[in-house]
């Protein structure tokens, strides 16, 4: 059996999770991922709240959730050993949250910072797009993950199918600060991508729920100085409705969709959890068209079929790699 088919058996192993519900955990995160949008525009909408207040609420309402989560969950395994979320001596334990954890805020931030900058438009494009670049790059030299040319065919189409749905039909202003921003956020997108990978193939990444709840724990307090500096109180009038509104961020796109993203991540190669990621966009923009009364367009549906077939084509290939790799453990 080849060096890449053992690790992919010993994912499993140490896992418990087969590769098909992993692809089916990153394409729910994308999906939920892609709500996020909208409702962070109806809070700015009807809130004077900002974009690092929100973002601080997201992290502190997903980390709450998740902890309650897991002691109604807990309350009936109170017999069975506990899990560990990274496991290892405790040094490395804490090197790993903190990386994983560091690497989720500078992504949110460095992304809302170049949405400010340059508008929300070019940030998307040049963050969505440069994350499944580096992470082929960084697998390919730090993993050993090989696309193959099929794999490479897909990511450029992926990007191909980003550039046309985020760009086509809109005037971009593309400004250097914000530019070198969206690039932070790919390249930290790309820094916790390949970790939850690695973790994940080291036996390490075993419990998703406590590697996101890690993650929002230090992601509230690196933002809570810069939330409370940028007014971390939302002043409306229709406070219950932007109440709902956070309650659903830190639900549904947070505590659900990061959950789901790291579990899946541990089992999928980072090149194609990259790709599938850009299912973000496309959710964004179906709900935009259904949901917000925005008007389908060409290009939004030209950059929708050239993202779908991609993330089709490479969750095919991920899949039949799989079974390959069971007939070959079962043949052993």
């Amino acid at each position: 059996m080849s060096s890449s088919a053992v690790s992919r058996s010993a994912v499993v192993r140490s896992t418990g999770l087969p590769t098909g519900r992993g692809l089916l955990y990153l394409i729910v995160a994308g999906v939920a991922w892609g709500t996020a949008g909208a409702a962070a525009s109806l809070v700015y909408g009807v809130s004077d709240l900002g974009p690092l207040a929100l973002s601080f609420w997201r992290c502190a309402g997903g980390l709450l959730l998740l902890l309650a989560a897991r002691l109604c969950l807990g309350a009936g395994r109170a017999r069975k050993p506990v899990a560990v979320g990274v496991r290892g001596s405790r040094p490395v334990r804490v090197a790993r949250v903190l990386s994983t954890g560091l690497a989720f805020t500078v992504f949110q931030s460095a992304y809302f910072a170049a949405v400010r900058s340059t508008g929300l438009t070019v940030a998307t494009v040049i963050t969505l797009g440069a994350g499944p670049v580096f992470i082929a790059l960084g697998a390919r030299l730090l993993l050993g993950e090989r696309l193959g040319l099929g794999g490479l065919g897909a990511v450029a189409g992926a990007l191909a199918g980003l550039g046309v749905l985020t760009l086509g039909g809109d005037e971009a202003s593309v400004r250097p600060g914000g530019v070198l921003m969206a690039l932070l956020s790919a390249a930290a997108y790309t820094v916790m991508t390949l970790l939850t990978r690695w973790l994940g193939r080291d036996g390490g990444g075993s419990d998703p729920v406590l590697t996101s709840a890690w993650s929002f724990v230090v992601g509230s307090v690196c933002l809570l100085p810069l939330a409370l500096a940028e007014g971390i109180l939302p002043h409306t009038v229709e406070l219950a409705r932007v109440l709902w509104l956070l309650v659903y961020v830190a639900a549904v796109p947070t505590a659900l969709a990061y959950a789901l993203y790291f579990a899946g991540a541990a089992v999928v190669r980072s090149a194609t959890v990259s790709v599938i990621m850009l299912l973000e966009p496309v959710s964004a923009a179906a709900i935009a068209v259904v949901l917000l009364d925005e008007r389908l367009t060409v290009t939004t549906a030209a950059g929708t079929l050239l993202l779908l077939t991609a993330v089709t084509g490479l969750a095919y290939g991920e899949a039949r790699a799989a079974a390959r790799v069971r007939r070959a453990a079962l043949v052993a």
